[in-house]
């Protein structure tokens, strides 16, 4: 690979991952894409499993910085990151069986769902008013929480998307985390059980690292901007910025799969 490619997904990494730390849902949701459009040659599984090491990147970075400002709730991020460990496993497994305009379909059809969740559940209520609670002052439904990242978990190394699509709308919406610390708390289990799928992937010779490198170094860079800008926006901001941009992405992917065009 040449030099302006490698520093081309170096900048597509740094871009990818400050919008996936910002929204608390890893960058998968355009890496995914963008690895379809441009290596449409590459399996399902191998467009996953590069795009996952490259979240993973990402996760690690944000992490960190979600950690030095105090955002994280460890207590559920814990319990949630071990829960997510078995659904990894089988979901990078579970994608070797998908073909190229099947996996586009499903993937689309799964990120319209999510896109329009999180949208009618910003309209209806507004600005959010819990955004002052305080990481001691928190309760929350630990089996239900327990389930969902179970199948977090699975939609993550199925997709290649990281699971905080889905955990950062169930811990707002489901049990009741203020915004921002819901994507703090998601980026945590997302460093953890992407990890897991990342691993697997890798013995199953589904990551191109040439291009999962570069992508990689830049999404060390992105998650630490990410994170710095998102403590600066408004909760309804970021939820907004969510709904919108994953609803894009979902209706091109649907598009393009021709399965119903």
């Amino acid at each position: 690979m040449d030099v302006v490619s490698v520093l081309g997904f170096v900048l597509l990494g740094v871009v990818v991952a400050a919008l996936g730390t910002i929204i608390g849902a890893g960058g998968g949701i355009i890496f995914v894409p963008v690895f379809l459009y441009f290596f449409p040659e590459w399996t399902p599984a191998m467009v996953v499993g590069t795009s996952l090491f490259t979240v993973t990147c990402n996760a690690i970075s944000g992490t960190i910085a979600y950690v030095k400002q105090k955002k994280i709730l460890y207590s559920a991020a814990i319990l949630f990151s071990i829960a997510t460990f078995p659904g990894s496993i089988v979901g990078a497994h579970v994608a070797e069986y998908f073909d190229g305009n099947g996996f586009r379909f499903w993937f689309g059809s799964f990120l319209l769902i999510m896109s329009g969740f999180i949208g009618y559940k910003n309209m209806r209520k507004g600005e959010r008013k819990e955004e002052s609670l305080q990481l001691e002052e928190l309760t929350y439904n630990k089996v239900v929480g327990v389930l969902v990242s179970v199948v977090v978990g699975f939609l993550s190394s199925l997709f290649g998307i990281g699971g905080g699509l889905i955990h950062v709308p169930a811990l707002i919406y489901m049990m009741g985390f203020p915004t921002h610390m819901a994507t703090a708390t998601s980026h945590f289990i997302l460093a953890t059980s992407t990890s897991v799928g990342t691993l697997t992937h890798f013995l199953s010779g589904h990551i191109h690292f040439e291009v999962a490198i570069p992508c990689g170094i830049g999404a060390l860079l992105g998650g630490q901007l990410g994170a710095y800008i998102a403590k600066r926006l408004r909760a309804k901001t970021i939820l907004i910025g969510l709904s919108i941009g994953v609803g894009i992405l979902a209706l091109r992917l649907i598009y393009t799969s021709h399965v119903l065009f």
